[in-house]
């Protein structure tokens, strides 16, 4: 197996803590390599230009709105659609060519999902279980309690959330090392979001790899180490999400009356007083950032 290796700043990572990690020669070791990616499907619709690496143990986060290109990229990392120009890799493997291998590897919620209705939510599990030969059937039990999912019921008489959940524990419960997840909380209330939150915080820590497309900020600013912004197929930003954060950053500068008021006023901020100024900081938040690159134009939507 072949696996690039990418030049990178090691201590970057020792200090931010971001995922467990394995060295080759003194450089961290890509699980999912994005390169030069472009599906063009017409009336500027698609993907184009595309790269973005995800390493080992790390939780990327993948925003943009619908239509922007997000489960096209994933499709792509499934081997369920072939790109134009470009390459997609996992573990070194051509996501087209070798699509059979990664998959069995792989942890798969899509952005829609499809059952056999005629199933119960056990019935179905256990068909998957089966299928990639799960031996363990303790785990598949943990998710369904922790998800309160009733699996007796058959899969045409459930609700979307209950259908997302199986969705969930269809793609946990073989403990794969790589998990792709496309809009993975769809339909969820937010008590079942939080317990899915702390799942991926769960498999953080076990230094998973996970590559996740979500519209819920608060998702990905609790679990993700880097977020890609995407727009109209093109890829507008790719960093920390601290990183990010500190970019936005708006300073402000506020004149008063007099030195002691400007003193007074700047005790209640983060910022610095200069006679009769005070420059203040504003941090913008994961969403803030977001519409920043979006703007709210209506060819967004």
């Amino acid at each position: 197996m072949i696996i690039k290796i990418m030049d990178l700043n090691i201590h970057i990572f020792f200090k931010k803590k971001w995922y467990n990690y394995f060295k080759v020669g003194g450089a961290i070791v890509n699980v999912i390599e994005i390169e030069s990616l472009t599906r063009d499907y017409g009336n500027k619709k698609g993907v184009f230009d595309v790269t973005l690496q995800v390493k080992e143990g790390e939780v990327f986060g993948f925003l943009g709105p619908n239509g922007a290109g997000k489960t096209t990229i994933i499709r792509h990392l499934m081997g369920f659609i072939k790109n134009n120009t470009g390459r997609c890799r996992i573990n070194g493997m051509d996501c087209w060519k070798e699509s059979s291998a990664i998959q069995k590897l792989i942890g798969y919620i899509p952005g829609e999902i499809s059952f056999f209705n005629d199933m119960t939510g056990l019935e179905y599990l256990n068909f998957i279980s089966n299928y990639r030969g799960v031996k363990n059937p303790q785990r598949q039990k943990e998710l369904i309690e922790r998800f309160e999912l009733n699996a007796n019921v058959k899969i045409k008489k459930m609700s979307k959330g209950m259908k997302q959940k199986i969705g969930i524990i269809s793609a946990f419960m073989h403990d794969p090392k790589i998990i792709i997840l496309d809009e993975p909380t769809s339909g969820l209330d937010p008590l079942m979001q939080n317990r899915f939150i702390e799942l991926i915080e769960e498999e953080k820590q076990k230094g998973k790899t996970i590559f996740m497309s979500s519209h819920i900020f608060e998702e990905v600013e609790r679990t993700c180490d880097r977020i890609g912004i995407i727009k109209n197929g093109r890829l507008m930003a790719v960093d920390l999400v601290e990183t990010l954060r500190e970019r936005h950053t708006r300073k402000y500068v506020v004149t008063l009356d007099s030195e002691q008021a400007a003193l007074d006023f700047a005790k209640d901020f983060d910022g610095e007083a200069s006679g009769l100024k005070v420059t203040v900081s504003s941090k913008q938040s994961l969403e803030d950032i977001f519409m920043n690159y979006y703007g709210g134009n209506d060819d967004d939507k």
